[in-house]
């Protein structure tokens, strides 16, 4: 009977070891996708300031959208 309770209890374990691992690989791929997008958000900002985009207000006030 002991050995089933150490066997269930090793069991437990290992399922509890690879789910903490599979955490692990989770976090660092979204940590790895946020820095990717951090950076992204930084070009698009400098880009912004340098006046490469079109912000909304360079645009003509009675300027229809282009779906109309």
């Amino acid at each position: 009977m002991d050995t089933d309770r150490l066997t269930t209890a090793e069991s437990r374990i290992a399922w509890l070891e690879h789910h903490v691992a599979e955490q692990d690989k989770a976090m660092f791929e979204l940590g790895e996708e946020l820095r990717r997008l951090k950076r992204a958000l930084d070009s698009l900002r400098d880009r912004m300031q340098q006046g490469q985009g079109t912000p909304q207000e360079d645009l003509p006030a009675d300027e229809r959208p282009p779906h109309y």
